[in-house]
């Protein structure tokens, strides 16, 4: 069965990014016993990513790379703030490479990444973590199936055989 909309999706996969003197880091790793799955085409993966998967089947695998401006875009200088010191008199102020939890005035949730603390701030990145990076990507589909009504209506996988476990 060939991957297609509304169908749900287990691939292993390996995710290095590739640096702009060519060497590659690996970001992450997922494996046969716990893969990633996804109902594909529900707009929740990066469409390159789906692109690049469609039409395989079980079995299948691929390499391929995905590019910033189809990924998570280029590093925004202007999502590089500087957050009062004030702010953080009741939990300390955060060390250099901490993940602040952050809201907006209507109620969004993100994380800014602390990249400098000085006297008068913390200096945070605002930026997806995968911002500005080149994915390298390495896929192996392990199965597709239809997804259930249920996983339709929510809108999300259940799981490789569809029975979602908390």
């Amino acid at each position: 069965m060939t991957i297609e909309n509304n169908h749900v999706v287990a691939v292993r996969y390996i995710l290095h990014t590739i640096e702009e003197d060519g060497s590659k880091i690996l970001v992450e790793e997922t494996t046969a016993e716990n893969p990633l799955t996804f109902l594909y085409g529900a707009g929740r993966m990066i469409p390159k990513f789906e692109q690049n998967i469609q039409g395989l089947k079980a079995g299948d695998k691929a390499s391929f790379v995905i590019q910033p401006d189809e990924a998570y875009g280029e590093k925004d200088p202007n999502s590089i703030v500087q957050l009062p010191l004030d702010m953080f008199q009741e939990s300390g102020t955060p060390p250099v490479g901490a993940i602040l939890p952050l809201s907006d005035g209507q109620g969004n949730n993100f994380q800014a990444f602390v990249v400098e603390v000085t006297p008068e701030a913390v200096i945070a990145d605002l930026n997806h973590p995968m911002a500005g990076k080149v994915l390298d990507f390495e896929v192996e589909i392990l199965n597709t199936r239809p997804a259930t009504e249920e996983e339709l209506s929510h809108g999300h996988s259940h799981g490789v055989d569809g029975t979602e476990t908390h």
